[in-house]
């Protein structure tokens, strides 16, 4: 049996990408990996707190290693609080890590190689599934989400907060991927079959960053 740790956004194609993996024979999830932004203690790029990402570790029944990281972390720093973070990982015999990237390549390129240089596997358990196949099978499979950040260049901020759902996906713009690879929006998953129990939460303000990307609040 394999051990492999899971890259857990807090999103919906993380999600995803767990489902996959535990479908596939000879594997065992032993972790999720997930980035927080010190001093804020929010999922990276995605901003949320970071006890509501302790909650969905608990509703899922799966250790949870954090990578703290300062806020604007550059490549070196970032590439050294990663190893440090998996090196415990590594220590008790994984041999890989997952992560839900779907179509991107020079993304899965960078991912390879810093997977390389640790001597592990990189997964991709639901590289190339058509997106809107992926989006409708998570709204069908009746997991649920929320857009928690939008990149304002490419979606219209008025999105921030909607349910992820059958109505958001037919009023996306078609220059929309429909599970936002290009890093058109970000999600938050609050309940899923695959969770012990609903993550509660409550809207809060809306945060601008960089002139272009909107947070809202997650609380």
């Amino acid at each position: 049996m394999n051990k492999v740790a899971l890259s857990w956004s807090g999103g919906k194609d993380s999600l995803m990408a767990l489902l996959a993996l535990e479908t596939q024979p000879g594997i065992e999830v032993c972790a999720l990996v997930t980035t927080v932004t010190d001093p804020q203690q929010r999922i990276s790029m995605h901003g949320v707190r970071e006890t509501l990402l302790d909650a969905q570790a608990a509703a899922l029944g799966l250790p949870l290693v954090k990578c703290r990281l300062p806020a604007a972390a550059d490549n070196e720093s970032y590439s050294e609080n990663f190893v440090a973070a998996l090196t415990p990982l590594i220590a008790e015999g994984i041999t890989g890590l997952a992560f839900g990237d779907l179509f991107l390549e020079d993304v899965r390129e960078f991912r390879e190689a810093q997977m390389r240089n640790l001597h592990l596997d990189a997964l991709f358990p639901i590289w190339h599934t058509p997106t809107d196949a992926l989006a409708n099978a998570f709204v069908a499979q009746k997991h649920k989400a929320v857009l928690c950040c939008i990149d304002g260049t490419q979606l219209n901020p008025d999105f921030l907060g909607h349910e992820y759902d059958a109505t958001l996906l037919e009023a996306l713009p078609e220059t929309v991927d429909p599970c936002g690879e290009r890093g058109e929006f970000h999600t938050f998953a609050y309940e899923s079959p695959r969770f012990s129990k609903s993550i509660a939460f409550e809207t809060g303000g809306i945060h601008i960053a960089a002139e272009r990307f909107h947070f809202l609040d997650l609380m």
